[in-house]
C-alpha cells in the first residue's frame, strides 16, 4: 500500500512539473526566430549629441504602433501606418545570452540624410524587446513587446 501511495505522490508530481512545463516550453519556442513576430514599441527615448535624453511617444519619432518580423525573408515591416515603407532588412542575427539579436542598417528616404543603423534585442522567455538606432547626430533607444503572429 505504501509504494502505490509513493507511485501517485511521483505521478503527482510528474503531471506537475509536465503542465507548468508545457505552457514555457511553447512561449519560449515563440521567440527563437522561427515564427513571425508582431510588435508593438511601447516607449522610446531620444539622445542628441549634447548627451541630452528626453523621453519621447514613439509616433513622435515616426514608429508605427505596430510592426512584423518576418525571420523567413529577414525583413520588418510596418502593419500600421499610411505611408509607404519598404521594410528594414534584417542582416544579422544571432541568438546570444538568451535573446534573438537582430541588426540591419535602413537608408531612409531617398536622397535625404537620414539613414539609421539599428540593432534589436528580443527576450526569448517573455517578447520583451530593446532597440537602439543611431543616425547623424541622433539616437534612440526603443522598449516594447513582441507576441507570435
Amino acid at each position: 500500500m505504501k509504494s502505490t501511495s509513493k507511485m501517485r505522490t511521483g505521478m503527482c508530481g510528474l503531471v506537475m512539473l509536465l503542465i507548468c512545463a508545457v505552457p514555457y516550453t511553447v512561449v519560449a519556442g515563440s521567440f527563437d526566430g522561427s515564427k513571425t513576430l508582431l510588435c508593438a514599441p511601447q516607449s522610446a527615448v531620444e539622445c542628441g549629441p549634447d548627451g541630452g535624453c528626453q523621453q519621447v511617444s514613439p509616433t513622435s519619432v515616426n514608429l508605427p504602433d505596430f510592426f512584423q518580423i518576418n525571420f523567413k525573408e529577414k525583413i520588418i515591416t510596418r502593419v500600421s501606418g499610411s505611408e509607404k515603407h519598404q521594410g528594414s532588412k534584417i542582416d544579422n542575427m544571432e541568438v546570444l545570452d538568451s535573446k534573438l539579436v537582430l541588426q540591419g542598417a535602413d537608408d531612409g528616404i531617398e536622397n535625404v540624410r537620414d539613414g539609421i543603423a539599428w540593432s534589436m534585442t528580443i527576450a526569448q522567455d517573455t517578447g520583451k524587446l530593446v532597440a537602439s538606432a543611431s543616425g547623424d547626430g541622433e539616437a534612440f533607444v526603443i522598449f516594447g513587446a513582441c507576441t507570435e503572429r
